[in-house]
């Protein structure tokens, strides 16, 4: 190993051991190292992500998302209060693909969040701005293992997008909740039906004063539709919780529910089992973005993509014929 090698080698060395001791500026600046797209960046963020992995995945991993005005930022902060006074340390993350477009919603609800934030054992992460719906989720994915290495047992995984996002978050977590708000009816048309599937937990926010009726009616709407679906386990079928976040109601009911949910599908293994099959899935992206970048930066595609894609456009040539040419290009055949 030549004397830069071993620099970063060090680097990574003295950061993984600050993270141990939970030093929430040496967390901090661990994140800023994964997010990096620099390339003695990346390598330092891979040496310390290898020397950290046997202290990562003791943690209770929640997806959450929500749909516009459910009142997620008020929900978070009042889950993550629940937590942490029950000794628990928690860290709350966010993908946002938008955010390249709008600057991401999470650094307002960062500031909304006033009590959660000044909790010493909570931490709060909005996403890089900028970059693809993988980028984001690549780098939230690291930022879930350091946290972990940092100490903190519970993750909370936000998807502030639509569509994508929620199965991305709900591929590297334990627990997706679906967080809606008590409109029934046209609410439950509005809902995607992949994304219902993808809940293991549905909780009616707003649960509270004229909205408490709207609320249980939407929840029995819910209810019915849940058990239409066909359940991702066999040991769990998705249940259906009303809280009231702003009056701190039917939150400990919550966490009790992923207490069961963790316990139902750690029976026989399968919840340990889905982690593994998250991180081959995980290997799988990585790879895919990793050929992806380096057939867009290979000067022979780059010399002919745009010919190509214009050829494409005109139907001078069809998409399968313009791929092939352009793979062999790259593989200089």
């Amino acid at each position: 190993m030549n004397e830069m090698g071993k620099k970063t080698a060090a680097d990574a060395e003295l950061m993984a051991d600050k993270l141990r001791r939970g030093d929430r500026r040496a967390l901090a600046r661990a994140i800023t190292l994964v997010e990096s797209v620099r390339s003695d960046h990346r390598a330092t963020a891979q040496i310390l992500l290898n020397r950290l992995l046997p202290d990562t995945g003791k943690s209770v991993r929640i997806g959450i998302s929500g749909t516009p005005g459910v009142g997620k930022s008020t929900f978070i902060e009042a889950f993550g209060k629940l937590l942490t006074g029950a000794g628990h340390k928690v860290a709350v993350l966010t993908i946002d693909p938008s955010s390249q477009r709008s600057g991401g919603s999470i650094l307002g609800d960062k500031t909304r969040m006033e009590e959660l934030v000044r909790d010493p054992n909570a931490f709060i992460r909005p996403s890089p701005s900028g970059g693809s719906l993988g980028g984001v989720a690549r780098r939230t994915r690291e930022a879930m293992l350091l946290t972990e290495a940092a100490g903190f047992d519970v993750i909370l995984v936000e998807t502030v997008g639509v569509g994508q996002s929620e199965t991305t978050v709900a591929e590297m977590v334990d627990v997706f909740l679906l967080l809606l708000a008590p409109g029934g009816g046209d609410e439950l048309q509005g809902i995607k039906r992949g994304v219902m599937e993808l809940a293991d937990i549905i909780v009616i926010n707003k649960a509270d004063g004229d909205l408490k009726a709207a609320a249980s009616r939407a929840a029995a709407e819910y209810k019915g539709a849940v058990g239409l679906m066909r359940a991702k386990s066999k040991n769990w079928r998705p249940k259906v919780l009303m809280v009231s976040a702003m009056n701190k109601t039917g939150i400990d009911r919550l966490w009790d529910t992923i207490e069961e949910y963790r316990a139902a599908r750690g029976v026989d293994g399968e919840l340990a089992e889905q982690r593994k099959e998250q991180a081959v899935s995980w290997m799988w992206s990585e790879l895919g973005d990793s050929l992806m970048s380096r057939f867009k930066a290979h000067e022979g595609v780059a010399a002919h993509l745009g010919k190509m894609e214009a050829d494409v456009k005109s139907a001078r040539i069809d998409p399968t014929t313009a791929a092939e040419k352009l793979l062999a290009i790259f593989l200089g055949k």
